[in-house]
């Protein structure tokens, strides 16, 4: 007991050291983002007010935002990068211009020597910053203002409906009319010209290094990785050999105690479902309609493309445009493992203390209906709004703000985000009969509610930009909600549940579950929370970002090097009673979640997480190789394992399928696998050299992704999708088989009764 309280007290002083720590570097971001000027040629000729930048980026945001293109390497991967694509352009365009202005000539008409020349003033012109603080104004020179008018036509036409852009566009999976009104294309304008300003312009006080620490890599221009990128690289490997090899020996002076030997029977099968434990069964149901939804929105989004507006040759992108398609495919990915977990405590909650509280029903269907009005309502408005060009007030409150994972209206956050505290009410009060019960396992089912906790109470960060908030600053909150829910609570919360269950079933001892918990929380946390600092190297951060997270993030990787030792217990433990095949198909699902951990957070998460390595990967297939593997392997694999560890409690055993539930498992894992290493890892590798060699406009250009060998990558997806998709039609399947026998169950009921 006193070896636990200590550990407790770890767990504080970690999580309140580490969110003063987080808390700091927001408060830096917040003073050194790069500055909103208004931006005038040397004449004193307006070209941006403030105001107009940032009515630019809600403009982007609602015609489709990181579904549609990325700024600063965030979001979708098919259309460019903004913001390295406008340097790149304004650059091209001030060589002919500087070219034409001292030798007459085209920039591909000149020497060496004149091209040299021309070189050094288009880098000294995009690199030395203008900006004066005393009249918030950046000058540009008459020759850049042109250039700048220039690239501005390109957009214009672009988010327009110009006819010579169309195959651009296509290429994009851009539909004509992105921005239907002028205004809303000349301040998008002035957005990206921004983001690509802080891109390239020295920070105040200092010599070749931007607001963006020079990403992105644009060799025109010498913006290649700072020397502190490279060096906090190297440091974070050693750090991350260093602290795996301290974790194995820990490990090894410390031996675990042996497992118990399990119970002869199934301990949880005389176990009688309460009304509110029965009302859970809904909600797998939809979750697994989610899924399906999901695949169905990845199959047609992955599809794009290649064909950019159409599905086979059918102008699908007239009634679901890319962003559409993308955004339901992102959003149903957290809202269904969110379902499966959300569900998951509800039901453990009055098994575990085996109190059913007054009203717990009614208030677990509230919930259900409340969650299904949210994603519905969620998902129409988004569409509605994208679809009918509804403006900047519609997309940010009520339609699809265009900002990943987080892309519901502000209105529906805030009903999502009372949802998720009812949740946790509705959790805490069906445990808290445990509790305040002394018992070896009190110390778990404590971990179980203070994680339910934080899911409910930190998806608040979501609400904390609002329309006019600096990028940089959006960026930052957007991180504390993506990260700390997936790669932090998520975890806590998931070990915890695992962990309860099979003490539970008897085979592990809760004594020595409760500390294993503690200290897996406290490893996990220590580099979890700060680790959120790697998404944000590069988004107008202080250097000090680039430090801390590269440090932190190493520090994640660890206790994943253990992960596969645990899935081998996991395994045994499946194996030591006969009994335990009723839940086979659950721990397995298990099992898979250690394996993806760690070959998909692990070895892929860590190959894109040094500085040095996103520099060149940020915004690549790379990122969605890790993101595909970590997020359906680690948390996808085990919302179904969780799901279907309840599912057995609630429905008879007659009903239930392991034929079906093997072809899920093993479809699902083997297509997962071919998906991401027959066509993404492959594709992120090709545009990883594209962006070493040539810079990341051309990575993220459509010559490299259309080029044969990317669009060949995108078929090869093909194999993996139809081997997923079959196991998703399992489960599907698996899902209306209960549905059938449950009515069969209650046509039998309804005979006996009106027979007798």
């Amino acid at each position: 007991m006193h070896a636990t309280k200590k550990l407790w007290t770890w767990l504080a002083i970690i999580c309140l050291a580490s969110f003063t720590v987080l808390g700091w570097v927001g408060r830096e971001i917040y003073l050194k983002a790069p500055p909103i000027a208004q931006v005038v040629d040397e004449n004193g000729a307006v070209l941006y007010t403030p105001a107009e930048v940032q009515y630019g980026q809600s403009a982007w945001l609602s015609a489709g935002g990181q579904q549609l293109g990325t700024v600063w390497g965030h979001g979708s991967y098919l259309a460019p990068d903004w913001s390295a694509d406008w340097l790149h352009r304004e650059a091209v365009a001030l060589q002919d211009l500087f070219a034409r202005k001292n030798f007459n000539k085209d920039y591909a008409q000149l020497e060496a020597g004149g091209k040299a020349h021309v070189d050094a003033l288009v880098k000294a012109e995009l690199r030395t910053n203008t900006y004066n603080a005393d009249t918030n104004e950046v000058k540009l020179s008459a020759t850049r203002a042109e250039a700048v008018r220039i690239v501005a036509a390109h957009y214009n036409g672009l988010f327009g409906d110009e006819a010579q852009y169309a195959k651009l566009r296509e290429q994009y999976a851009m539909t004509p009319n992105a921005l239907p009104e002028a205004k809303d294309r000349a301040a998008l304008t002035g957005f990206f010209f921004w983001s690509s300003w802080a891109a390239a312009a020295d920070r105040p006080g200092e010599t070749g290094l931007s607001y963006t620490s020079n990403w992105p890599h644009e060799p025109l221009i010498d913006n290649t990785p700072s020397a502190g990128a490279g060096i906090w690289s190297i440091a974070s490997i050693i750090l991350m050999i260093g602290a795996i090899a301290g974790m194995l020996f820990y490990h090894g002076m410390h031996k675990e105690e042996a497992d118990p030997v399990p119970p002869k029977n199934d301990p949880l099968f005389s176990l009688k479902a309460t009304p509110s434990m029965k009302a859970t069964k809904k909600y797998f149901l939809v979750v697994v309609g989610l899924i399906l939804a999901q695949v169905g929105m990845g199959i047609i989004t992955a599809h794009y493309a290649v064909e950019g507006t159409s599905f086979f040759g059918f102008p699908l992108a007239e009634i679901l445009p890319f962003t559409v398609s993308r955004t339901i495919h992102t959003q149903f990915a957290v809202l269904w493992i969110a379902t499966a977990w959300l569900a998951t405590g509800l039901y453990i909650a009055p098994a575990i203390s085996g109190v059913e509280p007054k009203f717990q029903k009614l208030g677990t269907d509230v919930l259900f209906y409340a969650l299904l009005f949210i994603v519905v309502g969620s998902t129409a408005t988004g569409w509605l709004g994208v679809l009918g060009h509804k403006g900047t007030d519609f997309a940010f409150w009520l339609g699809n703000q265009g900002l990943e994972f987080t892309s519901m209206g502000r209105i529906w956050q805030i009903l999502l985000f009372v949802g998720l505290l009812f949740w946790a009410f509705l959790l805490g009060r069906g445990l808290w009969p445990a509790l305040k019960t002394p018992s070896e396992s009190r110390g778990i089912i404590a971990m179980v509610f203070l994680a339910a906790l934080c899911i409910g109470g930190f998806y608040a960060t979501s609400l904390t930009w609002g329309k006019s908030t600096h990028y940089s600053m959006v960026e930052y909150w957007r991180w504390w909600l993506v990260h700390l829910w997936v790669e932090g609570f998520f975890e806590v919360f998931a070990t915890a549940v695992i962990a309860l269950l099979f003490t539970r079933l008897g085979l592990i001892r809760a004594a020595s579950a409760n500390s294993a918990i503690i200290l897996e929380t406290i490893v996990f946390l220590f580099g979890g929370i700060l680790g959120t600092l790697h998404h944000l190297y590069f988004t107008g951060t202080p250097t000090s970002v680039i430090a801390i997270g590269a440090m932190f993030s190493a520090l994640e990787v660890v206790p994943l090097s253990l992960i596969g030792i645990e899935a081998y217990r996991n395994y045994k433990r499946s194996q030591s009673a006969p009994w335990l095949g009723a839940y086979k198909w659950a721990i397995l699902c298990f099992i898979a979640v250690g394996f993806w951990n760690t070959v998909g957070a692990g070895l892929l998460g860590f190959s894109i997480n040094t500085p040095i390595a996103l520099y060149y990967m940020q915004g690549l297939n790379m990122t969605a190789a890790h993101g595909h593997a970590a997020l359906f392997g680690v948390y996808g694999m085990l919302g179904i394992g969780l799901m279907l560890f309840c599912l057995r409690g609630l429905v008879d055993r007659f009903a239930w399928s392991d034929k079906l539930l093997a072809g899920m498992f093993w479809s699902m894992n083997i297509g997962l696998a071919m998906m991401v290493f027959m066509s993404l890892v492959p594709a992120g590798i090709y545009q990883a050299v594209a962006s070493i060699t040539k810079g990341m406009w051309y990575a993220r250009s459509p010559e490299v992704v259309h080029s044969t060998f990317m669009e060949t990558a995108v078929w090869l997806r093909v194999p993996g999708d139809i081997v997923f998709a079959i196991g998703c039609a399992f489960l599907a399947l698996f899902a209306l088989r209960l549905i059938g026998k449950a009515k069969k169950e209650e046509t039998v009921a309804e005979g006996v009764v009106l027979e007798n």
